[in-house]
Parts: structure tokens; sequence; C-alpha cells
């Protein structure tokens, strides 16, 4: 009797755990689309927008054009970054996937960055660029790179840290597709040291064991 009292725990546990794993991810879409609006005139709020009738549905809300033009990397990592998301193309809401086009100008870069919600997937369309990923401090802090030319695809995992560089005598273009409708970016650098308002610098310089003034030069470059 005490074995079948232990087995039936046993079930109700795996199934508590199925549920509280099945409840944490994202929900399934309930209806074949949900187009984004930004006002509740035609429609109801989920997941952070608000969705259209179906019926007034068009080919547009799925529709982007011009993502074959190069974009200008004049600014101070020679990169640009091109975003086809949920806030662009409403279509997507709720599908869970979006895309970019990434420009690299000659020993541009994509800086050191974060995606907080969502898994990237890169392919590289022209040039030459090293690629890399951080893993957790739980996993050690492990860098794993790569050198990708055309053709060549790598994955980032979702959060953890990650960055694109073009080692080529020539411009770069990649594409890369996303795992949410709006991924959203957090640039390390950007964050740490070009916070509003500013982090403390004494705090920043015993983080990254620096003379504070070297923190406060490097918070006036962002």
């Amino acid at each position: 009797m005490a074995m079948k009292t232990i087995s039936f725990l046993s079930i109700i546990s795996l199934l508590a755990l199925t549920l509280s794993l099945v409840i944490a991810s994202d929900p399934s879409p309930l209806q074949d689309f949900c187009i984004g609006v930004n006002t509740p005139a035609n429609g109801v709020f989920v997941n952070g927008k608000f969705c259209k009738d179906p019926k007034l549905a068009t080919a547009d809300d799925f529709f982007f054009s011009g993502l074959h033009n190069a974009r200008a990397v004049n600014n101070a990592v020679g990169s640009n970054v091109t975003a086809v998301n949920v806030n662009n193309l409403p279509g997507l809401n709720t599908l869970g996937i979006s895309l970019v086009r990434i420009d690299y100008g000659v020993n541009g870069q994509n800086p050191p960055h974060t995606h907080p919600r969502a898994t990237e997937i890169l392919v590289v369309q022209q040039g030459t660029l090293f690629v890399g990923f951080v893993s957790s401090n739980g996993d050690g802090n492990r860098l794993f790179t790569k050198t990708l030319n055309k053709g060549d695809v790598f994955v980032f995992p979702e959060g953890l840290i990650h960055f694109q560089a073009n080692v080529g005598r020539s411009p770069a273009v990649a594409f890369a597709a996303l795992s949410s409708q709006n991924p959203g970016v957090v640039t390390i650098a950007n964050t740490v040291f070009g916070s509003n308002p500013p982090i403390n610098p004494n705090v920043l310089a015993r983080a990254f064991q620096l003379d504070p003034k070297v923190v406060i030069d490097l918070q006036n470059k962002f």
C-alpha cells in the first residue's frame, strides 16, 4: 500500500511539474493571426498589442519591403541593424518570430549585446564575420566563437551575450531570425556606461576593477 501511495504521489508531482512548464511557456495562438494595432478602437489587447478584427486583415498586414537595400554604417560601431518586428510588420503579432538585416562596414561590428526574449539564428549573406557568445556564470562564462563566410549559419542562445565583427576587407551583410515578435536588445556598453541616470562610478569601478576616473571617462563616451 505504501508503494502505491509513493507511486501515486510521484505521478502527481510529475503532472504538476509538466503543468508548470506549460504555463511558463508562451501561449499558443488560438486563431490564425492577430494583426497588431496601436489603438483599442478595433480590437482587444493581446501580448503588447491590440488585435485588429481578423475579418479586416489584408495582405499588407503581413508584408514588409526594402530589406534588400544596403544601410549606412557611419556610426561609432560601424554597423546598422534594420529590424522587422511587430512594430513595423503588424502581422507578426503573437507569432513569436522576427527578422533583422545587419550591415557591417569594414572593421565594423555589432557590439556585445543580448536579446532578453529570443534565440537568434544568423546567416551571412556577404563577407566574413567573426562571431561568438559567452555562456552564463554557472557554465563558467565560456566563449564560443566561429569565423563565418557567405552561406554560413550560427546560433546565439536566448539571453546570452553575443557579438559579430567584420574581419574581411569589404563590407558584410547578414540576416538573422529571432524567436520573438519583439525580442528586445540590451547593448552591454550602452547599458552599463550610458544608463540614465548614470550608475555610481564607484559601483562600476569595483565591479570592473577599474579606477573611478576611468569609469567616468567611459560614461562620458556614452
